[in-house]
């Protein structure tokens, strides 16, 4: 983190190595959509000499920005590493979509990180971005993630940087604004016509030298008079800041009785205090102009990188079993050890086939080696929802992502990230170790899908893809959830919102050839008895031959909520033969299912036999079947049937400014609040009950509502009766879908 002098130690167009876990730095970069983290890694990419030309996001020419969907959209979509050298350390840079619909792809990187790169806009406006920019940094801290911040857009129109750091402060610092703190004051050049004021260097705190880009070389000059008082006054507070968090506790008596604090000394204790995490150094960088080898400020943060951020060895790995869950010794970041590493991220290669980005926690992978593939699915706050697996395989080729292009690695050792092909059926989450010793490694959690996308195949050639296409991509993004509701009979893609859904729609159009069609998502209702009734099932027919003959009367009385289907015989006297009062009981199950008005699942009913005939020749077990379906059709014309609708309970986290926006929504949504809870850093957790119709779309509304800054979770609590103009409305689209296939020949015959 001083002021150095560098060579470019990274060479364009071959593959980034480290010798050691020591030398390699992993480093995730995490910011709000639109912040410049893409950018930011052209830039470092550059200046670390991985690059000979930086390219654009707007021009779909950056190394990070590769895949097509996202050169189509000029945004990221998905987790992306871009590895470069830099005074002799390997650092791979974890670029993520800033979009909260990937969360996904964040939570990755930061599996696969052991620091951060905190990237926050000086362009966009503070409240905006607020919410979101809070979220993402309850992500990195809910997994003890070191972070440091950066500013970007410093030269755009009307910002300061002092009112960037008092509003970094605020959003970062909660209790402690002063855990955030810049390492660098900025130096700009005079207002242009259009109000920009470009960043021309940089003034260290500690060194107290100017570091001037200006020329397109970075060159050390002393800082300028009139800078004097604005340096010293934040130079002092960045002291007392470090020496906060300095373990010796000497310094600060020394310090406040008038000392000198050595630089090297303070800088040691700044380096410490970053890697453990308990303190935040904000920072300022901008691309390089044309023709120039360096942006401002990359040098300094490639410096911070190196000598700031923790090794792979100083990182807690995560615990590790048996597959059958028994406790195993922690791994140790040591490439002579077992085998223990991950697969954070799958893709699929149209060449190539699955790729998957492998994070190697312990011992050394190489090609062709035979590993043991373990997984239980991610798991989400609920738990897991994907079946367990394991398998020996035999790895593929290893290389090193840079873009398109995958260069070859010999081989990856503890601490260090490589693309491995033909891993089998390896998911995002699996564990990979040595095939004489499986180990499972503790899951990282996913967060629910909560938007639902109901789709179907576009046409008969697209029908036998879709389900592989649909697997694929939930293989790929464990954030994507697969459903096939048997009530609906819909296939649903549980996504995290719009922009997930339309990148879903896109991946399966291009890459898996398959077209689909996006219909609405139908809730899954059921019907019910409103009073008791009764109902005359006979079916008799004689028509030649062998002919059916059954009768039974019933008696159908409604139950309490989640019941289910009661039958109970009450017949007496033998009118219905005992081997026939099964078939009844089925043939009204059958009918149930089937619903007995608008075509939905009947429950909660108890469905009385109590009378019947038979004859001797002619009755038999589809004949009363038939009878029973028939009796339950004729007491449901005979009285109301209520339509039920399912109920969730649903927990609303938001800042306390939202709360009332929020009771106010739900109340608009026909749900009821059961109650508030404070939590920490001024929020509060809304929990009510919403019918599931209503909040189909609340994940995107939700976002819209609290600028980013709500989330929520939900839970199936039972089905209650609808209202009944809300049933009227639904049996009335019933009754038109009904004739509208009757006339277009596509009903049932």
């Amino acid at each position: 983190m001083g002021d150095r002098t560098h060579t470019h130690t990274g060479a364009a167009g071959r593959a980034a190595t480290a010798d050691r876990p020591a030398a390699v730095r992993n480093v995730v970069l995490v910011g709000h959509s639109g912040s410049g983290k893409t950018t930011l890694v052209e830039a470092l990419a550059l200046t670390a000499g991985a690059l000979n030309r930086a390219g654009r996001v707007e021009d779909g020419a950056t190394v990070s920005d590769h895949d097509e969907i996202e050169q189509r959209r000029r945004r990221s979509v998905q987790l992306s590493l871009v590895p470069v050298e830099w005074g002799g350390y390997k650092i791979n840079l974890l670029d993520t979509p800033g979009y909260a619909d990937f969360v996904g792809e964040l939570r990755a990187g930061l599996r696969a990180a052991d620091a951060a790169l905190f990237v926050v806009s000086a362009a966009q406006e503070a409240e905006a971005v607020a919410g979101t920019a809070r979220a993402l940094w309850e992500e990195c801290a809910a997994v003890g993630m070191p972070r440091a911040v950066v500013v970007t857009h410093l030269d755009t129109a009307r910002t300061s940087f002092d009112e960037m750091t008092r509003i970094c402060g605020r959003i970062f610092g909660h209790d402690d604004p002063d855990a955030v703190l810049p390492l660098y004051l900025p130096v700009q050049g005079p207002e242009g016509p259009d109000g920009h004021a470009p960043l021309t260097g940089l003034t260290g705190l500690l060194t107290q030298r100017v570091l001037d880009y200006s020329s397109g070389e970075r060159r050390e000059t002393p800082p300028a008079d009139d800078r004097r008082g604005p340096l010293l006054e934040a130079r002092a507070r960045l002291i007392e800041g470090i020496i906060a968090e300095s373990e010796d506790e000497t310094l600060m008596e020394r310090y406040l009785g008038g000392g000198e604090i050595d630089v090297p000394i303070l800088v040691e204790d700044l380096e410490r205090a970053v890697a453990r995490g308990s303190f935040h150094p904000l920072l300022t960088a901008a691309p390089a102009v044309e023709g120039a080898r360096q942006g401002v400020g990359t040098v300094e943060l490639l410096d911070l990188i190196t000598r700031g951020f923790p090794s792979p060895v100083e990182r807690t790995l995560p615990a590790v079993t048996t597959p059958d869950g028994a406790p195993r010794p922690a791994p140790v970041c040591d490439p002579s050890a077992p085998l223990v590493a991950e697969v954070v991220k799958t893709s699929s290669d149209p060449y190539v086939g699955r790729v998957s980005l492998v994070r190697v926690f312990s011992g050394t992978l190489r090609p062709d080696d035979t590993v043991h593939v373990c997984g239980h699915g991610l798991s989400g706050p609920g738990g897991g929802a994907r079946p367990r697996h394991e398998a020996d395989v035999r790895a593929g080729a290893l290389s090193a992502p840079f873009g398109k292009q995958q260069r070859p690695l010999d081989s990856c050792i503890a601490g260090d990230l490589a693309c491995v092909s033909k891993l089998g059926g390896a998911e995002t989450g699996d564990t990979l170790s040595g095939d004489g010793d499986p180990l499972l490694m503790e899951p990282w959690v996913m967060p629910d899908p909560l938007l639902p996308l109901a789709v179907r195949a576009h046409g008969k050639a697209d029908e036998d893809r879709l389900s592989q296409g649909l697997a694929r991509l939930v293989a790929e993004d464990p954030t994507m959830r697969l459903e096939q509701n048997q009530d609906t009979h819909q296939v649903v893609l549980w996504c995290m919102g719009e922009a997930h859904t339309e990148v879903a729609l896109e991946r399966l159009r291009s890459r898996y050839g398959v077209q689909v069609d996006a219909e609405p998502h139908r809730v899954p209702l059921r019907e019910t008895f409103a009073s008791r009734a009764v109902g005359h099932g006979r079916h008799v027919k004689q028509s030649g031959g062998h002919g059916q003959y059954a009768v039974c009367e019933i008696e159908v009385e409604p139950l309490p909520p989640g019941t289910g289907i009661e039958f109970v015989d009450q017949v007496v006297g033998g009118s219905v033969p005992r081997q026939f009062v099964a078939s009844v009981e089925k043939g009204v199950r059958a009918q149930a299912a089937r619903g007995v008005a608008a075509g939905h699942p009947l429950v909660d009913v108890r469905v009385t036999l109590v009378d019947g005939k038979s004859h001797s020749v002619d009755s038999s077990d589809a004949a009363f079947q038939t009878a029973g379906a028939l009796a339950l059709r004729e007491a449901a014309a005979d009285t109301r049937v209520q339509l039920l609708e399912p109920v969730a309970e649903v927990g609303v986290l938001v800042p306390d400014a939202y709360v009332g926006a929020v009771m106010s929504d739900l109340a608009g949504r026909r749900g009821r609040v059961v109650g508030t809870e404070q939590e920490a850093g001024e929020r509060t957790l809304v929990r009510a009950e919403v019918p599931e119709a209503e909040i189909g779309r609340y994940t995107v509304d939700l976002r819209s509502l609290t600028h980013g800054a709500g989330r929520f979770d939900r839970a199936y609590a039972r089905h209650e009766p609808m209202p009944p103009q809300l049933a009227d409305r639904i049996r009335e689209a019933q009754e038109n879908s009904t004739k509208v296939s009757w006339l277009t020949g596509s009903g049932a015959s």
